[in-house]
Order: structure tokens, then sequence, then C-alpha cells
């Protein structure tokens, strides 16, 4: 039985303790959150409520979920490292690779497992889509095409992320960071930024709610629209490869609001320009369950426990990403 922490009782520190709290192998022991308000929806009266972060550290824990505000994730995934504590934390990892930089030389230094939550990896459409990826049966990867959207909300302008000393940045450190980190996967590609257009276009907010981007790898061209103005949810990201095409539309959600999740699969096909040119037959898969969280969690046990290695999240995944993702706002211009 593994004795579970949480730094951060928000969204996704609800998240963590439910899964914490379904999975026979972990307890939860002990939370910090500066809000007391949160603390009102922890329904388990045995679990600790501590006054700082350093009390938490404090409760015999053998590992962490970091699930606070962006600008302390990095020094709290440090403290905990320092003190033999096993670190699973919330995207984005930090607010600088300079911060991480120093993670990971602490994470090595231990020798405790680090992970990092980039759960939409582990949505059963992009696992599909990958292990078909990765069976060449589609061919060369040709480019890629992604867009994030959210509505917002009527008090958008009051979340935390959209001030920049907590998040460190908008949308793209929001949603944007998710699917870059998903072009990384699928591709398995390193990408360089060749255009990045970063704008404040309707929220009263000191972060970006678009983002439009262009990268290259060696080989491929990827495009990524992340926004806050698209006035529904949306998630898509379309891939042609030399013998057809994948769609991942949608992605569940708690709110299903991303919803329905589906995987179209099309062949190139029907080339002959007297009939039908243009109309490939898709084959489309939908996914009703969301069990990501939970096989997040298994991998971290796994790992912690040495029954198995990190595949997702490793520090690795997150240097990429956030290096990727500080090449953007740098090309755009938008914090200088």
């Amino acid at each position: 039985m593994i004795k579970f922490g949480i730094a951060g009782f928000g969204k996704m520190g609800k998240i963590r303790a439910n899964s914490i709290e379904q999975n026979p192998d972990t307890k939860l022991i002990a939370v910090y959150e500066q809000d007391g308000n949160l603390l009102e929806e922890l329904l388990n009266d045995n679990v600790i409520r501590c006054n700082s972060f350093e009390e938490l550290l404090e409760q015999g824990i053998e590992a962490l979920f970091v699930c606070a505000f962006n600008n302390v994730a990095a020094k709290y995934t440090v403290k905990a490292l320092k003190n033999g504590i096993h670190v699973f934390c919330e995207k984005p990892p930090a607010q600088h690779c300079r911060e991480l930089s120093l993670v990971i030389k602490t994470e090595k230094e231990s020798g405790l497992i680090l992970k990092y939550g980039f759960n939409h990896r582990l949505h059963y459409s992009v696992q599909e889509a990958k292990k078909l990826i990765d069976s060449k049966e589609m061919g060369e990867l040709l480019w890629i095409r992604g867009v994030y959207g959210k509505a917002g909300s009527i008090d958008y302008h009051q979340n935390w992320r959209n001030y920049k000393k907590y998040s460190g940045g908008g949308i793209l450190m929001d949603q944007g960071i998710h699917m870059l980190d998903l072009f990384h996967y699928l591709s398995d590609k390193k990408f360089n930024v060749v255009s990045s257009h970063l704008d404040t276009s309707f929220w009263d907010i000191e972060v970006e709610d678009n983002a439009f981007i262009t990268l290259k790898s060696s080989s491929i061209i990827a495009t990524m629209h992340s926004s806050a103005t698209q006035w529904r949810h949306k998630f898509l990201i379309e891939m042609c490869f030399s013998n057809g095409f994948i769609n991942l539309d949608g992605i569940l959600s708690q709110s299903r609001s991303y919803a329905p999740e589906k995987l179209i699969v099309g062949k190139r096909e029907f080339e002959d320009i007297t009939f039908a040119m243009g109309k490939p037959a898709e084959n489309v898969t939908w996914f009703e369950n969301d069990d990501s969280w939970a096989l997040e969690l298994d991998e971290f046990i796994g790992a912690v426990t040495g029954i198995n290695s990190l595949t997702h999240g490793t520090s690795y995944d997150a240097y990429r990403v956030l290096e990727l993702t500080e090449e953007i706002y740098r090309k755009s211009g938008f914090y200088s």
C-alpha cells in the first residue's frame, strides 16, 4: 500500500484523489491546499489537512501528487525528491526549462520516480492510433493538423490560469501543451518552430487566448491552433500518411463536452479520376470510456514498486515539450 499526499486540491487534485481512493494499492494520507474552502470537498475525514507544504512532507507519505499552481510545481517537486518522496507532477512541468533542469538533476541524484501528467496519451483512441502508426500500415507520415479549443466561461478571465505569475502562460500552457506532447508521441519527431502568433483576441486577461503555430521536423509539417475563443469545446488531430489518413476527433473528459471520442481511419483509394475520387471509405471507432487517470496511476505505481519502467510522462517527455513551448513563446514575441 503506497501512502500518497496531494499538494493542491483544485480540479486536478480532486481527480487524483479519486484515482487514489479507487486504487487498491494506494491510500491518501494528507493534503495541502491554501484555499480552505476547497478542502470542504475532501470527504474522507481520516485524511490529514496540512497548513503548509513542509507539513505535508512530514506525514510519512511515500509518493506525492503535485497539483498546485505552475509557479511552484518545480519547487515542490525538488523538495519532495530531496525528502525521499516519489513525485507525480501535473503539466506543465515548470514555468521555464531552467527550472526543469534543476528538477531533472535532483531526480537523477535521488534515484526516485518522477512522472508528469500527460494523460491524453492514455486515451484509448490515441493508443489505438499509435499502434496503427507504429505498424507502418499507413505508410510515412506527411503532415499533422491539430485544433484544441474551449468555450471559456462567463468568469474565464478570473481563472488562475490567466494570471501569468501563477501559470507562466495562457491557453498554450493550459491545453496546447497537451497537443504538442501528442505531436511528439504520435510522430516520434523533434519539431522546430517555423512561425508562431499568440494573441489576446477577446478575454480581458494578461496571457494569450489564442495560439496559431506552425512546426517543422526533418520530414513533416505540423500546425496547431489552441484557442479559448472556440465557443464550443473541440479536439481534433488530423494526420495524413502516404497510404491514407488517421483522425482523432473528440476526446472524453469528465464533463464529456469534448465527446464523442472517435478514431477515423481511411485508406488512399478511388484514384481513378472518373470514379468517386476523394471519397475513400472510412472506418470509425467510437470510444465510451476514459481510464487515462487510472492508467497513469497504475504506471506510476508500477515504476515505484519496480514492476515496470515509465513509458509516458517521463522527465524527458516533459523537457522536450516545455522546450518547444518556450520556443513558441520566444518566436511570437508575445511577452517581450
